[in-house]
């Protein structure tokens, strides 16, 4: 990885806490969506992963969401907060990064527009994260899977497009592009 300054340590710190605390607060919200469709969980993890895709676009460094991921698999470990998942948890968190890391890498080469990037991170690595803990914990199949799948790529855009706004106006503030380098 390349060598990154101070400033940008903090701010994906500080993206990796946000994630979790965020996850802890919509989860009651989140819930009660997801216990209608009788479906795990999904809409509160694309809030977290959210964070991680905000911090892995203002910061242009491939890794850097999927070191986000482990970082935040390490402290909800150490904050009891794995869910179902118990110690399997850090490869439902970094899973995600990996995910948000290869597309952004991927589509940094393609157009200059951040936002088709941001989006399709986001969504996709909703999508990973479900079908990690598919496989994991809950074994899920047939058409409870593909509504779970399809509640994570809903839920998934909705925090795409909240990062998408986040990135557009955190970027001119904290970061120029080499200034994070």
């Amino acid at each position: 990885m390349k060598k990154l300054n101070l400033r940008a340590w903090i701010f994906m710190a500080l993206c990796c806490d946000f994630g979790l605390f965020a996850k802890k607060l919509i989860s009651p919200a989140a819930n009660l969506i997801t216990e209608s469709l009788h479906i795990p969980g999904g809409v509160a993890t694309s809030f977290s992963l959210m964070f991680l895709v905000t911090a892995a676009s203002v910061i242009p460094v491939f890794g850097c969401a999927t070191i986000m991921g482990a970082v935040q698999s390490l402290l909800a470990l150490c904050f009891g907060m794995t869910g179902s998942m118990g110690l399997l948890a850090p490869i439902g968190y970094i899973m995600p990064g990996i995910a948000i890391d290869l597309i952004l890498l991927v589509s940094r080469k393609l157009t200059k527009d951040p936002s088709a990037g941001i989006m399709l991170s986001s969504i996709v690595s909703s999508i990973i994260a479900c079908l990690t803990a598919t496989v994991l914990v809950f074994r899920l199949s047939g058409i409870i899977l593909l509504l779970y799948v399809f509640v994570s790529a809903t839920s998934g855009s909705i925090c795409g497009l909240l990062a998408v706004s986040l990135v557009n106006r955190i970027r001119p503030v904290i970061f120029s592009y080499k200034e994070a380098l």
